[in-house]
Parts: structure tokens; sequence; C-alpha cells
């Protein structure tokens, strides 16, 4: 999930954007309410959570991990329904939303995120969420799925783009539906926003963008 923005000007365009007012005043900038789904103006932010990946690394189906007592899987559709309606599910349907499997299964996220685009009738800009990132909060995915506009969002984290948490717009994914790319980098596109820590630092560290890749990484959470 880890790739550099591509390009300084579009990433000083999104250095530029206010990132340290606080919440309540970005809410009202942003004309977000007191209901809790992302909305993009009056509409609605659709959510897909990828949990179909082979998961070499870790040896095992990350997704069917138990940590804190919920596996990965369930409690990234929790944070994802929490910020997103609807929030449905590209992979096996491990996580109790509505699940769409890419074709062929194992061909990766981004070919997931766009089965489930397309099953779905998804609309307006859509965030793409793995299901390996167990210290996410609702929060920090609020600030990226309701970021001001429809443009596409990438939290980055030492100027590493942080492709599997972020908000595409429509735009970009019919570029990379067209593309016929496999990789995530497919959906970045010239204006795309990158959100660094001055954008989220106020509702996250960079351990909660972290991902969960060996049993090392799994282990570090603790019990």
């Amino acid at each position: 999930m880890w790739g550099r923005p591509p390009g300084e000007t579009v990433a000083r365009r999104a250095m530029r954007a206010p990132a340290t007012r606080s919440r309540a005043e970005a809410a009202s900038r942003a004309g977000i309410g007191r209901e809790r789904r992302a909305t993009i103006g009056t509409v609605p932010c659709a959510g897909v959570l990828v949990t179909g990946g082979g998961s070499r690394r870790m040896g095992v189906d990350k997704a069917t991990l138990v940590v804190s007592g919920e596996t990965l899987a369930a409690g990234a559709a929790r944070v994802l329904r929490a910020v997103c309606d609807p929030a449905v599910e590209a992979g096996p349907g491990v996580s109790g939303l509505r699940a769409v499997r890419e074709d062929p299964p194992g061909s990766g996220p981004l070919a997931g995120f766009l089965a489930a685009v397309e099953a779905f009738g998804l609309q307006g800009p859509v965030v793409l969420l793995a299901c390996d990132l167990p210290r996410l909060t609702e929060d920090a995915l609020r600030l990226v799925a309701q970021w001001p506009g429809a443009a596409s969002v990438v939290p980055t984290i030492g100027g590493r783009a942080q492709h599997a948490c972020a908000r595409y717009s429509q735009e970009a994914i019919v570029y990379a539906r067209r593309s016929g790319k496999t990789s995530l980098r497919a959906l970045l596109t010239a204006d795309t926003v990158y959100l660094d820590e001055r954008a989220w630092g106020h509702v996250a560290t960079a351990e909660t963008f972290a991902d969960v890749d060996t049993p090392d990484d799994l282990a570090s959470l603790g019990p």
C-alpha cells in the first residue's frame, strides 16, 4: 500500500489545504452536520472494504485474524460502516457487509475495488479501505472521506501515499478501469489531493495508518 505521490506540484497544492483548523470548523466549512455518514455536500460517500488479498507475507488470511476480540475484516467493516453509506466488501464475504468477488478471484485490490463499484452501482467519490489497518479510527477515516470537494484524497506518511486508505473520485475510477493496469496507483490522477501530517495530525498518528503484513506486525499489536 506504499507509494510516492507523483509530482511535486500536486503535493504542494495539498499542503496548502487548511490543516490546523479544528474539527468543528472543518466540519462546518465542509457542510457536515451531526449526521455520522460521510457526505460531499448532500451526497453520501460510499465505501469499499477490500478483503481478498493473498496475505503471502502473513502466511494466513489476514482478514480472518482476530485482534481485540474481532477479526480484522469485522473491525474494518465497523469503522467503514460508521463513516460511509453504503459500505460494501470486495472479497469472499468475511466482514458482514454485502460482498462481491473480483473476477478472477485473487486478481488484486484494484480489481476488487472496481468490481464492487460496478456491482453495487457506487456513485460519486468512493472510499477504498484495506482490511489490515487495525489501528485506524473513525475520526481518521472520516477526515479522508469528508475532505471538501469531490477529488481523490490520499493520506501520506513520510511522503508515501496510503493508497489503501483513500477516497477516489469517479473520474479516477473511470481512468483506472480504462487503463487496464492492476496497481492501485492507477487510481492516482493529476487532481489527486495528498494529505500530510499537517492535515490529519489532529485526529491521527502515523501508527493509525499502519498496516499488518507480517506475524511481527501482528505481535506488535499486543494481546
